[in-house]
């Protein structure tokens, strides 16, 4: 990615490849960071163990009869995160794990969300946003279980560390900015601004992704495309 970008013609005054005040920037190097981070949420209660697997999950939203996780006879689905968390192993508000876990590995972790508040924010594209916690989505993994940090805590962690302003990003996270949004409320960090792309799309609607492996920048170039060229397609 770094010599595609190159070869279009966009720079950067920081990262892995030209160093900077803010590093190490590659996410396996800053595990320790996003432990601290996984800590501050474990004391402050915001967050719980879930033992629940992924085909469990997947296996309600293949179920019509399952009553939980649904919202006027529907089964709610929460964008990127697939279908709403039932609560399965939701525990009550007054439940204390920071005395029982020294680490999150081996179980995956969840936020918490505060039922009924609305997260609010002013997107630098589309406008006034607005979304219901518990209702627009559910409890939300901040932590697998093979000791990973999930995206919603890692991306929280890093733009905090490293002094981001604004944030732009395709327009599929909306709601996941809703999301962060609860955990700098809950680490007591004001949120940068956001600025969400309209997708780019194929001739069918579809979104442009890596795992289409869909007019790839790599293949542009062995096509012969000159950085101009592909410019000027999107």
């Amino acid at each position: 990615m770094l010599a595609d970008l190159n070869w279009l013609g966009i720079h950067w005054h920081e990262g892995p490849d030209v160093g900077g005040t803010f590093g190490p920037y590659s996410q396996s190097e800053r595990h320790s960071h996003y432990i601290h981070v996984w800590k501050q949420l474990l004391d402050g209660g915001f967050i719980y163990p879930c033992v629940c697997s992924r085909r469990e999950l997947s296996g309600i939203a293949q179920a019509p009869h399952e009553s939980a996780g649904r919202l006027h006879g529907k089964l709610r689905y929460e964008g990127d995160e697939g279908p709403m968390y039932p609560g399965t192993c939701r525990p009550g508000i007054e439940a204390d794990f920071s005395k029982k876990y020294e680490s999150p590995a081996g179980v995956n972790w969840r936020f918490r969300v505060p039922d009924g508040e609305v997260v609010t924010f002013e997107d630098g594209h589309f406008g006034p946003q607005r979304f219901v916690a518990g209702e627009d989505f559910g409890d939300f993994p901040v932590w697998r279980r093979d000791d990973v940090p999930a995206y919603q805590l890692a991306v929280v962690a890093d733009d905090h560390a490293m002094e981001i302003t604004e944030v732009v990003r395709g327009a599929d996270l909306l709601l996941s900015t809703a999301r962060q949004i609860l955990i700098y409320e809950a680490l007591g960090w004001a949120p940068p601004a956001c600025y969400h792309c309209v997708l780019v799309v194929d001739e069918r609607g579809e979104r442009l992704a890596k795992r289409h492996d869909a007019l790839a920048i790599r293949t542009l170039r062995e096509q012969g495309k000159t950085a101009e060229e592909v410019m000027g397609i999107f």
